[in-house]
């Protein structure tokens, strides 16, 4: 979800204007997806590197993040939505950590859209440490070398249960993941756009769904005509 802070530098206003307008846009687009009955969204909401940011926009996007969990937790329970919060939770005050439990203890039942926040969350802290995890289990026997197998690690990631994505949608022009899902994304379709986030509406989710069904996915395999040769 990108393009916040420029959204607002093309009409002159501060750069958080850009984020509460990008919250709305994210509470329109889980609608959307929800109305659609597309099982699993993810959306990537504070990276692990976002603390590299001016302290005081890091902790108007903490505040953000804590409002939304506020104010719309009931009406996503309401609407059957499932929410599961990816990332690392230390560095996180204790009144958001809390937040994050009550949200996801809150919804742990519901079996409608399973809402995925990434949420101070790294691509590659999250394969490291799973890494870590399956090295463990090594050193203490509770798992063999022969065992390590992709289907296993898996069960280490943070996404654990949650089917690895068919669709990454990108916004703003930029064309590059940015430490989103790195093993997850293996086998996913691509879609960049140039809209701002919080122009993203409606028409342009159409549109990125219209460009994956349109896609032959193959897996790395070949086309079903190509098997006979």
């Amino acid at each position: 979800m990108d393009g916040n802070g420029r959204w607002a530098q093309q009409r002159s206003l501060p750069r958080h204007e850009g984020h509460v307008r990008g919250v709305e846009a994210t509470r329109q687009l889980v609608r959307h997806v929800d109305e659609r009955h597309i099982p699993y969204l993810t959306i990537f909401a504070f990276s692990s590197e976002n603390w590299s940011r001016p302290r005081v926009e890091v902790d108007f996007l903490l505040g953000l993040i804590r409002r939304y969990i506020e104010s719309d937790l009931a009406d996503l329970h309401a609407r059957n939505v499932r929410i599961r919060i990816i990332g690392r939770r230390e560095g996180l005050s204790r009144q958001l950590v809390r937040l994050i439990d009550n949200a996801e203890k809150t919804t742990a039942e519901n079996s409608g859209l399973t809402l995925v926040i990434a949420f101070n969350y790294g691509g590659r802290e999250e394969i490291l440490e799973a890494a870590q995890r399956m090295a463990s289990l090594i050193a203490t026997g509770e798992m063999s070398a022969s065992e390590f197998t992709q289907e296993r690690f898996a069960t280490a990631l943070m996404t654990e249960g949650v089917p690895d994505p068919d669709l990454i949608i990108r916004t703003s022009g930029e064309l590059r993941l940015s430490n989103f899902l790195l093993w997850q994304a293996a086998y996913a379709e691509f879609y960049f756009c140039d809209v701002l986030w919080p122009d993203f509406n409606e028409q342009h989710l159409s549109a990125a769904l219209a460009s994956f069904e349109a896609r032959e996915r193959r897996f790395g395999d070949v086309q079903a005509s190509e098997h006979q040769l």
